[in-house]
């Protein structure tokens, strides 16, 4: 799918500062329209929403620059772009594809919440950075991707980056998934039985 070239700005739009930053400083597209900051999905990044309790565990699996977002009890976990399409497979392959876990991907033509910049105050119950993006450097090398997307290299990692980095993408999804699976059968045992 070809990029589409975005609407002009309104005058309220180009003077918001959040969206200034997200724009100028680290260079990422943000959706037009009033009201919250979104940022667009499957142009530098793709995303992997799972409930918090899960994601935690899933952390060490990222480098210390992997860009990752909290917005209430959801995690947002920043992947190389076009790993969305690749979720549903990679589940499949890891036998995780037929178990409902709350774990998804928001790709190409999609948008994400723009969390409150590191430092800045925000609105209660904005998404916020866990792991914010640095200003000034390519968020790319950082995500977590398959070694057979384009210019990746062995360990799902960018050729130019530091193994220790970024990680690959299946060992992410795989311990996602089994800390998805964990979450969804501890709620599920704390329901109280029904007897009919």
């Amino acid at each position: 799918m070809a990029p589409t070239v975005p609407q002009p700005r309104t005058p309220a739009e180009r003077s918001d500062p959040v969206r200034q930053w997200y724009e100028n400083e680290l260079g990422w597209a943000t959706a037009p329209g009033p009201g919250p900051v979104r940022l667009l999905t499957g142009l530098r990044f793709d995303v992997l929403d799972l409930p918090a309790e899960a994601g935690r565990a899933a952390l060490r699996h990222l480098g210390p620059k992997a860009p990752v977002a909290l917005r209430g009890a959801t995690m947002r976990i920043l992947v190389g772009a076009g790993s969305a399409d690749e979720l549903p497979g990679l589940l499949d392959w890891l036998e995780w594809g037929r178990i409902p876990l709350g774990l998804t991907a928001v790709g190409t033509g999609g948008r994400m919440d723009a969390p409150t910049p590191p430092g800045w105050s925000g609105s209660r119950g904005a998404a916020i950075w866990l792991r914010p993006p640095e200003p000034g450097c390519e968020v790319e090398p950082t995500l977590p991707a398959l070694p057979s997307l384009p210019g990746v290299g062995e360990g799902g990692t960018a050729p130019h980056s530091d193994p220790a980095v970024g990680s690959g993408l299946v060992r992410l999804v795989d311990t996602a998934a089994t800390e998805c699976h964990r979450v969804r059968l501890r709620r599920r045992s704390r329901q109280p039985l029904a007897f009919s």
